[in-house]
């Protein structure tokens, strides 16, 4: 596959059409294998988003009123043209974040696997019957689309997240204003074009580009009824307590700070390629990713030298290499920030195993590398466990047993995503019970719910009731009605004055 090398301007994609706006403000959108300036993204202003917003509202009434298997065929074909584009979706996705190119696939595979998903809304969207629940009356319910709905999506995975959101919103019946991340937008852009060309009517789709302030310019819309995020803890709070103020509906998935538990008793090869791929995968950037390894007893002194033979033998080269492990980090911002992180790890006195900081890739000097870093022996009061670092940083924490390493795990404010390793039945019994993680995997480093279950953490990991997509995210972008009904002969008693009840 060819890298994505385009260097036009990425604007916005407003009532079925790509538009650069009114706004002038634009921002670099960087390959960070190179460290260079790839293109420009326009940055969207209120106007835009009320553009965007108008769009939406207008194309509402007829695309809710569209049969919900007309909705589904139309995902159909969007489903078959993602599929058709898979590698080129891939390709800008390498080319803007950096991840490597089978983990761009596999992103983009996960995408599909949720708009799979959404082309079965015509089961998902029924609703319940009771016939007779009183003297001549029926009742039943209904699930009706709740209007324009907005996405604001993360930068680590621009193809998957905004799939988790929009096909299961538009397939509902709602009309979608998405704000992707503008450090690396062109994926939503691309998605746009192919759902026009599976025949979505304009307006049902809109994309605007910008920062925080088409963010607040949607959070205070008053005909932008729900808003979905991923991102980082702090901006999910800000996110989940403006829409609250202004009446949405909100789901808001926030930070992490993963563990995966080794037990005495796991297999500890699958164990440490379990640590190596979840930690130092897409350099770190996933909020899944394995952040904090839980080595309980003496498995400690097993392990972590396996992990730094791994650590140290990291393939870090350009995602489009074929032989490429690890890739860049997003951007020049992130590089310092995880770097910075790693002399804090060592100022706290944390044992410094494996430094990655200032790895040099040849070719890419001036990419936003950094090597696959090991702590050991780091303890609950560091800045580097409490923190989301967001880059190839595992930290490793020694317990004596299997209930300490629950207190520990309990007592982190984020609970998102977390795993335990053991051959122990009653051990993974008792670790999917007491847990307090939104996600739970056992002898699973990374434990992301399949489409038809729903993704979502617990505490400050997520705010908000309703976890996203699955049956879940359908609940989410939907409303429910209930209907009583009785016909004309059923009546005629005169006036009553208590609540119906059965008879």
């Amino acid at each position: 596959m060819q890298a994505y090398t385009d260097t036009a301007d990425v604007g916005h994609y407003i009532n079925g059409q790509e538009t650069s706006g009114a706004a002038q403000k634009r921002k670099d959108v960087f390959n960070p294998a190179l460290g260079q300036v790839a293109r420009q993204v326009i940055m969207a202003d209120q106007n835009d988003v009320n553009q965007a917003v108008e769009s939406a509202k207008r194309a509402f009434p007829a695309w809710a009123d569209t049969s919900p298997l007309r909705r589904a065929r139309v995902m159909f074909n969007f489903l078959n043209l993602m599929n058709e584009h898979r590698d080129a979706i891939a390709a800008i996705i390498t080319a803007e974040h950096g991840k490597v190119f089978s983990d761009a696939q596999g992103e983009v595979s996960r995408a599909i696997d949720v708009i799979e998903f959404a082309c079965g809304i015509p089961q998902l969207l029924k609703g319940d019957f009771t016939d007779q629940v009183a003297t001549g009356m029926d009742n039943w319910t209904l699930r009706q689309p709740l209007g324009v709905v907005a996405g604001i999506t993360p930068f680590n995975f621009p193809c998957m997240v905004p799939c988790w959101m929009f096909p299961v919103a538009i397939a509902a019946g709602n009309c979608f204003v998405l704000k992707p991340s503008e450090r690396d937008p062109s994926a939503s852009l691309y998605m746009a074009r192919l759902f026009r060309e599976a025949g979505l009517p304009e307006g049902v789709l809109n994309v605007v580009q910008g920062d925080k302030v088409a963010v607040d310019a949607l959070l205070s819309h008053p005909d932008v009824k729900a808003v979905s995020f991923v991102g980082s803890t702090p901006i999910a709070q800000y996110i989940y307590e403006q829409a609250a103020h202004y009446g949405k509906r909100v789901q808001a998935l926030g930070g992490a700070k993963n563990h995966l538990v080794v037990m005495p008793d796991a297999d500890l090869d699958q164990a440490v390629d379990a640590l190596v791929g979840a930690a130092y995968g897409s350099a770190g950037e996933r909020c899944m990713a394995i952040s904090v390894a839980v080595l309980v007893g003496s498995v400690g002194d097993q392990v972590v030298p396996l992990l730094a033979e791994r650590a140290k033998a990291l393939q870090v080269r350009n995602g489009m290499d074929p032989k490429a492990e690890m890739g860049p980090v997003v951007t020049r911002e992130a590089l310092e920030r995880i770097e910075n992180y790693i002399q804090v790890g060592v100022d706290e006195g944390a044992s410094l195993v494996v430094d990655g900081r200032g790895y040099k890739v040849s070719g890419h000097e001036n990419g936003f590398f950094t090597g696959g870093t090991l702590f050991d022996h780091v303890t609950p009061e560091m800045r580097i466990y409490k923190e989301e670092i967001f880059g190839p940083v595992l930290s490793c924490v020694r317990v004596d047993d299997f209930g300490a390493a629950i207190d520990l795990i309990n007592g982190h404010e984020f609970g998102n995503g977390v795993s335990c390793y053991t051959r122990d039945g009653h051990v993974a019994r008792e670790f999917g019970r007491r847990i307090q993680c939104g996600m739970v995997g056992i002898n699973v480093p990374i434990p992301v719910p399949m489409a038809w279950h729903s993704f979502g953490g617990w505490q400050k990991s997520m705010f908000g009731d309703m976890h996203i997509y699955g049956e879940e995210g359908v609940r989410f972008y939907t409303k429910q009605k209930s209907i009583m009904q009785r016909w004309p002969e059923s009546t005629g008693k005169g006036a009553e004055f208590a609540m119906p009840a059965p008879k």
